[in-house]
């Protein structure tokens, strides 16, 4: 009873891609909050866009990790995380409160820089993974993200599995 107890704890851990620290709003110090929008002109956007993207990708092959945020192991929202720190803009450290920051969009308008955002978990539309548009164009979304199974790596929204996993896109630049 107890092996099957710690089985279905393990699978259950690793099922979910979520994070222990919690961050409520973007910051570039502790105590100054900014509106993105307002703040970066869209040439700017397109930049730090370029750079936050790099920098995520950079963490390619990075196998995953519950609550990681090094290239020693990182978790979907810790890429985020990482990927936006690194341009100096905080972003929520879990993927249920990234996942109602920003401007919803629709899945027809996202673009390079943009969050996607699943559900995962059988049976459930509660959001519990998240990767950040690398390409977007027509009917061509690609998105960066850390996986349970296979860590940093990008993926395509058309594969049958993120397809119907999808729920929301959001706009955080």
């Amino acid at each position: 009873m107890r092996k099957i107890i710690l089985t279905l704890s393990v699978i259950a851990s690793l099922s979910a891609c979520k994070s222990i620290e919690n961050s409520q709003v973007v910051t570039t110090k502790p105590e100054t909050t900014i509106d993105t929008a307002t703040i970066y002109s869209e040439k700017e956007i397109n930049k730090v866009t370029e750079a936050i993207l790099k920098n995520a990708k950079k963490y390619k092959g990075t196998r995953y990790k519950y609550g990681g945020t090094t290239k020693q192991g990182m978790d979907c929202s810790g890429l985020i995380y990482t990927a936006f720190k690194e341009e100096d803009i905080t972003m929520p450290r879990t993927t249920g409160t990234l996942s109602t920051h920003g401007d919803w969009i629709d899945l027809k308008e996202v673009q390079e820089g943009d969050l996607l955002f699943f559900a995962t978990s059988n049976n459930s539309r509660r959001v519990n993974h998240v990767g950040i548009v690398t390409t977007s164009r027509l009917g061509k979304v690609e998105f960066i993200h850390s996986s349970t199974s296979r860590g940093v790596m990008i993926s395509d929204l058309a594969e049958k599995y993120w397809y119907f996993a999808f729920v929301q896109a959001r706009r955080v630049l």
